[in-house]
C-alpha cells in the first residue's frame, strides 16, 4: 500500500464499495497517549493515558465523557490536527504514521465549531471541498448531498444567510463529499432545533444503514442511548467503559420507584436502606438495588411512614445514570426533577 491514493481509492469510491475490501475494524487504537507540553509556569498536561479502542465497521459508535476527558484530543489525533505522543492508530487498516494520507482520506469529520466561508454558496462550498479531495467532476454529488440534508433550496444562497442549524447540516455535507467510509460527528446537534435534529439523525441513520461507520460525540445522552449500538466512556484521559449499549445499561443494579402520594408529605420520608429524592408535585423517587430489595419492600416502607399511595411508576437506569456513576461515582447527581 502506498501513501498516495489510486484512482479508485477510499476517497473516490462509495462507502459500501470500499467496505467490502477493507478490515472488519474501522478504527483501531492501541496504547494512545497525548501529553501537551507545559506552557509558562503551568505543568505539562496528559490528555490521553493509554487509550485502547476498537470501532467495528458499520457501527454507530458513541464516544462520551465530561468536558476535559480527552474526547476532542482523540478526535483531533484521528483527523491529523494533533500529533499523538505514543501508541498506535489505524484507520480502515491504514496506520496514521506510515500512511497518513490514506488514513485521513477514509474520514469525514464534522467539527464542533461551525467553519464555513460565508461568501460562498452551499453548492460552491461543496464543489471546493470535493476539489480538495481530488474527486473527479463526474463523480461529485454536491446537489444530491444538499437535497439529502434539506438544503436543496438553499444551494445558491450565500452561507452567511443560513441559520445555525443549516450551517451545521452544510458541515455534514462537506464531510461527505469524498464518500468517506467513516464519519466523525463532534457535537453535531449543539444549538440545533428539534426538527432539524430529527432530519439530521434520519440522514445519519440512512448512511449508517448503507455501510458508513459513525463515530459520535454528544452531551445529549438520550441521543447516544437511542442511536449508538456501542458506547465508550472516557474520563481523565482513560477509557472507563466500552461495551454494547444494552450491556452498558445493565451495569447498574438499581431501579427507581416513583411514588405519587394521595397527599403530598410535608417532608420527604426517611426510608432505611433506600435513597429518596423529590420529583416535584409531591412525588418522590425511591432508589433500590435489585439484588437486595424488591418493589413490594419499597412500597411497604413507604406505607409504614403513614403515606397513602395514589400512583407508582418504575424506572430502569438509563445512560445518564450509568454515565454519572462511571465519571463522577454518583448517579444521584442527575437532575432529580428531570421528566423521564
Amino acid at each position: 500500500m502506498t501513501d498516495t491514493l489510486p484512482p479508485k481509492s477510499v476517497a473516490s469510491t462509495t462507502a459500501r464499495d470500499a467496505s467490502r475490501a477493507l478490515p472488519d475494524n474501522a478504527i483501531e487504537i492501541s496504547g494512545l497517549t497525548k501529553t501537551y507540553a507545559a506552557k509558562g509556569k503551568g505543568a505539562a498536561k496528559q490528555a490521553l493515558r493509554g487509550v485502547d479502542l476498537v470501532v467495528r465497521r458499520g457501527s454507530m459508535f458513541g464516544l462520551l465523557g465530561p468536558n476535559g476527558a480527552g474526547k476532542s484530543t482523540l478526535i483531533n489525533i484521528l483527523a491529523g490536527v494533533v500529533n499523538k505522543t505514543g501508541g498506535e492508530v489505524r484507520i480502515w487498516g491504514r496506520d496514521i504514521d506510515t500512511h497518513p494520507r490514506d488514513a485521513r482520506a477514509a474520514l469525514g469529520v464534522v467539527p464542533q465549531e461551525i467553519t464555513a466561508d460565508v461568501f460562498f454558496t452551499p453548492i460552491e462550498a461543496l464543489e471546493v471541498q470535493a476539489g480538495f479531495y481530488g474527486v473527479p467532476r463526474d463523480e461529485r454529488r454536491s446537489q444530491e448531498l444538499l437535497e439529502a440534508l434539506g438544503l436543496g433550496d438553499k444551494a445558491n444562497a450565500y452561507v452567511r444567510a443560513l441559520s445555525g442549524g443549516m450551517k451545521r447540516r452544510l458541515m455534514v455535507a462537506k464531510a461527505l463529499v469524498h464518500n468517506p467510509p467513516i464519519l466523525i460527528l463532534d457535537e453535531p446537534t449543539a444549538g440545533v432545533d428539534v426538527e432539524l435534529r430529527r432530519q439530521l439523525w434520519a440522514y445519519v441513520r440512512r448512511i449508517n444503514a448503507e455501510g458508513v461507520t459513525i463515530l459520535l460525540t454528544t452531551h445529549y445522552l438520550e441521543e447516544a442511548q437511542e442511536l449508538c449500538d456501542t458506547i465508550a466512556i472516557v474520563n481523565h484521559g482513560e477509557v472507563v467503559a466500552c461495551e454494547p449499549t444494552p450491556t452498558l445499561l445493565r451495569r447498574l443494579d438499581t431501579r427507581n420507584v416513583v411514588v405519587t402520594p394521595e397527599t403530598p408529605p410535608e417532608r420527604l420520608p426517611e426510608l432505611a436502606g433506600f435513597e429518596v429524592r423529590p420529583r416535584g408535585n409531591g412525588a418522590f423517587a425511591v432508589t433500590y438495588r435489585t439484588g437486595h430489595s424488591s418493589v413490594e419492600q419499597v412500597l411497604g416502607a413507604v406505607r409504614a411512614c403513614g403515606i397513602t399511595i395514589r400512583d407508582i411508576a418504575t424506572e430502569d437506569p438509563d445512560l445518564e445514570d450509568v454515565f454519572l456513576a462511571m465519571t463522577y461515582g454518583d448517579a444521584s447527581r442527575r437532575d432529580p426533577t428531570r421528566d423521564r
